[in-house]
């Protein structure tokens, strides 16, 4: 079984919203991502960082769903900042086509690979408000983590969905990186960055994790493959 990653697919089947207005990185850029995912089997797995539709509610998502669905292998979403649609966990699963599952503070485990999703937050945020988000965010991360931890058998693999960069622009240590070094995560997968000026890297490894940025735009739309089970 292989794990792929790519994020931040920012879709709008129903209600067109060409995200080729940011750049010539966004050209045609389905169909790039549909290539890259060409090798992909029906057991592998397939993960999507979030900021997945930009639809608002729920059932303006589904076409968006669906398309993901269409999507070689087992698919894996966690929530974005801009899924706005994505309400209560409940809800959204009960909506999810058979091949597409959803982590949100907690995880989901095939074969020897589990994997661990939360949104996330900047740390970098330091209203009142951000500060609030941010615990609040940590304490959904160990929840996630704790639910792998009591699945975990030995030889599995652990990863970890974050929508938000778990580091500053600097990659420094944080609360979080703190979280997956103490749960001795294999790998973490995050978005969230777009745009030449980001100050990103695709693979930045840390105290043995290695992190990957799977926004679309920043891997030129072809998926990474991050394991090999």
């Amino acid at each position: 079984m292989n794990v792929y990653a790519i994020s931040d697919l920012h879709l709008s089947i129903n209600n067109p919203k060409p995200m080729d207005i940011f750049g010539h990185s966004w050209d045609n850029y389905l169909q790039v991502i549909e290539s890259s995912l060409a090798e992909v089997g029906q057991d592998d797995l397939v993960l999507l960082a979030g900021d997945l539709s930009w639809a608002m509610t729920l059932d303006a998502a589904k076409p968006d769903l669906e398309y993901i669905a269409t999507l070689p292998g087992k698919k894996i979403i966690t929530r974005g900042n801009h899924d706005y649609w994505w309400k209560g966990i409940g809800s959204v699963r009960a909506a999810l086509p058979s091949n597409v599952y959803a982590v949100q503070n907690d995880c989901v485990k095939f074969g020897n690979v589990i994997v661990c999703g939360s949104r996330g937050w900047s740390a970098d945020d330091k209203t009142e408000e951000g500060k609030k988000l941010f615990a609040r965010e940590l304490i959904r991360i160990n929840m996630s983590l704790s639910a792998g931890a009591k699945m975990r058998e030995d030889g599995d693999k652990l990863i970890f969905m974050i929508h938000y960069p778990p580091f500053n622009a600097r990659f420094d240590d944080s609360e979080v990186t703190a979280l997956f070094e103490q749960h001795n995560v294999t790998a973490v997968v995050y978005g969230h960055l777009h745009g030449k000026d980001c100050r990103s890297k695709s693979l930045v490894t840390k105290n043995g994790i290695p992190y990957y940025l799977t926004s679309c735009d920043q891997i030129r739309n072809t998926a990474v493959k991050i394991l090999s089970v």
